[in-house]
């Protein structure tokens, strides 16, 4: 094992697929220059120009081009910047990408994965902060991964670079040095469609993923002090869900809090709640809660409105403690 960040993981993954495989190529805005947050830095150097591509600032061509050399043999891994920023190539991967496999009959499949840095918590304000997760998960035909730790942001990304399919591979800015982690030296892969069970207790279940998952783990703790176990299930992979680990969790204490950080109408809290109602209902000891953000049209600039927004280790310690004493 070796200890790195959130984005050494990434930087990793990317660099040992791409000696993998000689038909890989990463593609993406400023990307030879290491990108934004400088996560393909040396890339250049060491892999050339034609398997590093710089493009211009154009998401749906971004989309498209990695749709076409995956249909010539290639490995694309599209970089968006910022996960605000996918929304002009929608059409290419929700009608296109998606649809590949069921159009030609399983013929042939979209293998192209679709990184998206995305998430609050660093003062983005409104273009560089939401979490756009609910709408990608929406759509059949993409999965999509929200991975918390850097074990399975090398792992599930490693796993998105070999899927036949389309991925859509969401991955939170404020953890990138944020949040470290030990990582296997070996090979390896996370299965995509697999949650993890993070923490077990008997009063409450939560459900959480990527930069949530670490504020309701530092909640549960606090409320371990007080007496109050949690059990704490990481989703990892927001579609497909993993309906049975999502079930039992719910079984195991009968009252659950889903938190994710996009709004919460329409998020996919919703989808997990139904689900749990309709499977797990005689089994509830409690209404099904969601903290999520509000129903703002943009993440506020101002840090102690962004605080404010966001769901808090404070926030979820808050709903956890209310539904445990339901």
């Amino acid at each position: 094992m070796t200890e790195s960040t959130y984005i050494e993981a990434i930087h990793a993954a990317l660099e040992e697929e791409l000696e993998r495989f000689p038909t890989m190529v990463i593609l993406g805005e400023d990307i030879q220059e290491g990108g934004v947050f400088r996560v393909t830095d040396g890339f250049l150097d060491r892999f050339g120009p034609q398997r590093v591509l710089d493009t211009p600032l154009a998401e749906s061509s971004i989309a498209g081009v990695a749709i076409g050399m995956a249909q010539n043999g290639a490995v694309p891994v599209a970089e968006i910047q910022f996960a605000d920023f996918s929304f002009p190539a929608f059409n290419q991967l929700v009608s296109e990408a998606a649809r590949w496999r069921y159009r030609s009959n399983g013929a042939s499949g979209c293998p192209i994965v679709v990184r998206m840095p995305y998430g609050a918590g660093i003062q983005g304000a409104l273009y560089h902060s939401q979490s756009p997760e609910a709408f990608y998960a929406h759509v059949p035909g993409l999965k999509v991964v929200a991975p918390a730790t850097p074990h399975d942001a090398k792992g599930l990304l490693k796993a998105a670079i070999r899927d036949p399919d389309p991925v859509i591979y969401f991955e939170h800015k404020r953890a990138y040095r944020l949040i470290r982690g030990d990582v296997p030296d070996e090979d390896y892969v996370v299965p995509i469609g697999k949650a993890a069970l993070r923490r077990e207790g008997g009063d409450l279940t939560v459900i959480a993923w990527s930069m949530m998952l670490h504020e309701s783990l530092e909640a549960a703790s606090e409320l371990a002090a007080e007496g109050i176990e949690t059990t704490v299930l990481d989703l990892r992979t927001l579609a497909p869900l993993d309906r049975d680990a999502i079930l039992d969790a719910a079984r195991a204490t009968g009252k659950v809090l889903i938190v994710h950080e996009d709004n919460i109408s329409g998020g996919l809290g919703g989808e997990i709640a139904a689900l749990i109602a309709e499977h797990a209902f005689d089994y509830l000891d409690a209404p099904i809660r969601r903290l999520a953000t509000p129903d703002i049209p943009a993440m506020p600039f101002s840090k102690p409105l962004e605080d404010y927004w966001l769901p808090s280790k404070e926030r979820s310690a808050a709903a956890m403690r209310e539904l445990a004493a339901y």
